[in-house]
């Protein structure tokens, strides 16, 4: 389906029912659907042509959804881009895009002025730039036929770069349109959710599997424009939320201001919340136990996947949460399918070690301008994740590394991810990355950036002792690198070819 008529069918069936909610301002299906058919009329007057590339790069606010409807409405493929980049990262991005035409929060402005294409603002403005939400208030809806040629590209997805260079998956409208029913089927979705969006809304499951399935569903999506650890909760008991997503950290940060004597977790209601999703890591037992505890529920669930399976991949649910802390899950979600694949190309059973391979009709088509990485990525039709997970007794999988990470230590693959999660155990780490720095008889040696928790350098010989009897002596750094930060992704996740280039010098 053409995500043009995802919209119209929601509007048909439910026009009268807020499919948006932001500041306490309702905006109901029927009101988005003009609001797209006036912005397509926007696009259009502005040059916009079927096939073009519009960016929007914005908050979680409504001038991102009616941006993005419109392009589609107008024929045009939509380019999120990341809010917090920096003008070089935007540059970049509007270049491989080729995108002709961009929307930009108002506050943002200044990261676009090198991108050699014009800018419209939303939900604030700038000086010598058109404002967008006028424009779009005092535009004619258009009313001719949209091309629903499905397998043309609605998006063009760019990847968290935690490895290389960010590519750009080109989704299309058929694959795209195929995720809501994956998502509601496994998650149990049905159309009285009221979803709370606090993720950024450009990323890949903020804006596939939480917002295009709310409005595949005709439910109701309330829009956070920034995530904030302190309005967190609040904004759950006002709305009654019956579904949030984020990444661990979202969860971890308000029960650190509980600990802080900052928050009273307990005073909030929270009862209306019938799934708490999670992405991005997954969480070992004792933080499993503990957000169970301070959220006074047991309905946590993992999701895992990709941004270029749309994303989908795999769950983790509520009743696994403790007995089997840290998998992302057993086989592929509904309409999933999943392998664990050797260097070899074996699949691999209980016990086994490889990367993750999925297929899904949700798929990107390729790499925008990349054949080479496009044929990389495939295997016919199964998807190469870069992720190396192993195979419990019960079929349960675990990620170990991803394959770029791997440190190979005299013939000996080290798994950066199995070491991490054991030095978080130590009392003075608050947060680790473990990379590989080349040496000469060796290889490779482990190395280990931490954060401490006290603003004290822990040592060397601290962790190699704290390890000693934890993991085999070939695993244990032998470098520790203080930092103040890890880099990190909008997911959450380490960017390990940033770190790398900083300690590996």
């Amino acid at each position: 389906m053409h995500l043009t008529a995802v919209l119209e069918r929601a509007a048909r069936i439910a026009a009268d029912k807020p499919a948006l909610i932001s500041d306490d301002h309702e905006i109901t299906f029927g009101q988005l659907l003009d609001r797209s058919k006036r912005a397509a009329a926007v696009f259009i007057d502005a040059g916009v042509r079927p096939g073009d590339r519009v960016a929007v790069m914005a908050f979680n606010t409504p001038g991102f959804v009616v941006a993005a409807f419109g392009a589609w409405f107008a024929g045009a493929t939509l380019v999120p881009v990341n809010h917090k980049f920096a003008a070089p990262e935007v540059e970049y991005t509007i270049g491989h895009s080729r995108a002709s035409l961009g929307v930009v929060d108002g506050t943002l402005v200044s990261t676009t002025l090198g991108t050699g294409i014009a800018w419209l603002t939303t939900d604030s403005t700038a000086a010598g730039f058109g404002d967008f939400d006028a424009l779009v208030a005092a535009a004619t809806a258009v009313s001719g036929p949209v091309d629903e040629d499905v397998d043309t590209p609605a998006q063009i997805l760019y990847t968290s770069g935690t490895t290389s260079s960010p590519k750009g998956c080109v989704h299309t409208h058929r694959g795209l349109s195929t995720v809501a029913p994956l998502i509601a089927t496994t998650l149990g979705f049905t159309p009285d959710e009221r979803f709370l969006l606090a993720m950024p809304i450009w990323h890949a499951a903020p804006l596939n599997d939480w917002l295009l399935t709310m409005i595949s569903l005709t439910a109701t999506t309330v829009l956070m424009r920034e995530y904030d650890p302190a309005a967190f909760l609040p904004t759950v008991e006002r709305h009654r939320i019956t579904a949030f997503f984020g990444s661990p950290i979202a969860y971890l940060l308000p029960v650190q201001l509980a600990d802080a004597g900052r928050l009273d977790l307990a005073e909030y209601n929270l009862s209306s919340v019938r799934a708490w999703l999670y992405g991005g890591a997954s969480l070992g037992e004792h933080t499993a136990r503990r957000l169970i505890e301070a959220y006074r529920s047991d309905r946590f669930f993992q999701v895992y996947g990709m941004s270029e399976t749309g994303p989908v991949g795999t769950a983790l649910y509520p009743h696994e949460q403790t007995t089997k802390a840290g998998s992302i899950g057993r086989g592929g979600m509904y309409g999933v399918d999943l392998r664990v694949v050797d260097a070899g190309g074996v699949d691999q059973a209980a016990g086994g070690t490889g990367e993750i391979w999925l297929r899904a009709d949700s798929r990107m088509v390729g790499y925008l301008d990349n054949p080479e990485a496009t044929a990389a990525a495939f295997a016919g039709p199964w998807f190469r994740t870069g992720d190396v997970a192993r195979i419990d007794d019960d079929g349960y999988l675990y990620i170990v590394d991803r394959l770029k990470d791997v440190i190979i230590v005299g013939g000996e693959n080290v798994h950066s991810q199995e070491v991490e999660e054991v030095l978080r155990g130590h009392p003075r780490v608050a947060d680790v990355a473990v990379i590989g720095r080349p040496h000469q008889e060796w290889g490779e040696t482990v190395v280990a950036a931490c954060v401490s928790t006290d603003g004290v350098d822990v040592t060397v010989d601290e962790v190699r002792d704290f390890l000693a009897d934890r993991l085999a002596r070939y695993k244990i750094p032998r470098e520790v690198v203080m930092v103040d930060a890890l880099p990190r992704n909008p997911s959450g996740k380490i960017v390990k070819h940033v770190l790398r280039d900083r300690v590996t010098v």
